[in-house]
């Protein structure tokens, strides 16, 4: 088994600074990689790509802003061009489920030659506490065009893990783990949850896309705000509203549960209102 460091790409995001630290607690060398970092990687320059791969078998990848963008098929082909060319052997690709553009990401890695293992997962529990919807949940109602649809939320952690291990342990290769929790929320369930775990009460509205949209130009531009519309226009069809096991498959063991990471989150103030 070699032990040269293992390349993270979007090392500083929810997931990737997650499998940095579980690769660290299994005394795995590694070499984060992300805008910040000494050697910058940016998915908008391709210059430095393959200095990046230098002296890497493996490597953890997740896509800025979300491998479901038009752009990302022709991103990740450019970056397997550059991992095969300095020789690795290995990619890790976080992907999402349900997400016809993420699905010809992962066709381009996996058409390449390179080992993978591809990580598709639900909606991270996080969402609620570090991402996207973690405004809504302090302003007390959390307003999406999910309607009544229910969706499998998946823990960080486990995500993590199943990276982390995916990257030292060839047993992975040429996988696709499908990930999520062990049973089905609507948001309003989950926010009732959150509600049971923090003393607070919360709600969620159903909205439409283009409220949605109007929304979200507001908080994060017209372009990104355009993404998620159409994103969540594909996902809440009910095309995800079932269980996978890929957790059990990939660690042997059963996902983490919302209402332990709502207990979890609340107990780390997640969700702690300013005095």
């Amino acid at each position: 088994m070699s032990h040269s460091p293992i390349l993270v790409i979007g090392a500083s995001g929810k997931v990737g600074r997650r499998v940095v630290a579980k690769l660290t607690d299994m005394n795995r060398p590694t070499r984060p990689a992300g805008r910040r970092t000494a050697l910058p990687f940016d998915w908008q320059d391709r210059s430095n790509w393959a200095d990046h791969f230098s002296g890497v078998d493996t490597a953890y990848v997740a896509y800025y802003p979300d491998l479901a963008s038009p752009q990302s098929a022709d991103d990740i082909a450019a970056l397997v061009a550059a991992a095969r060319s300095a020789g690795l052997r290995r990619m890790a690709l976080l992907s999402g489920r349900g997400e016809s553009g993420a699905i010809r990401a992962e066709n381009v890695l996996r058409d390449s030659g390179l080992g993978y293992t591809i990580l598709r997962s639900a909606f991270f529990n996080q969402n609620f506490s570090e991402g996207l919807m973690h405004q809504g949940v302090m302003d007390g109602l959390l307003a999406l065009p999910a309607g009544t649809r229910a969706e499998p939320f998946v823990d960080l952690d486990d995500i993590a893990e199943v990276a982390a291990a995916a990257l030292v342990d060839d047993r992975h290769h040429n996988k696709v783990y499908e990930m999520t929790g062990p049973r089905l929320l609507t948001f309003a369930d989950a926010m009732f949850e959150i509600d049971a775990a923090t003393g607070r009460e919360l709600a969620y509205a159903p909205i439409s896309l283009d409220q949605f949209q109007a929304a979200m130009e507001a908080a994060i531009g017209p372009d990104d705000a355009h993404l998620y519309t159409e994103l969540f226009r594909e996902l809440f069809d009910g095309r995800n509203e079932s269980i996978t096991n890929g957790v059990q498959e990939a660690l042997g063991r059963p996902p983490r549960d919302f209402a332990d990471y709502c207990v979890g989150a609340a107990k780390a103030g997640a969700w702690r209102l300013a005095a």
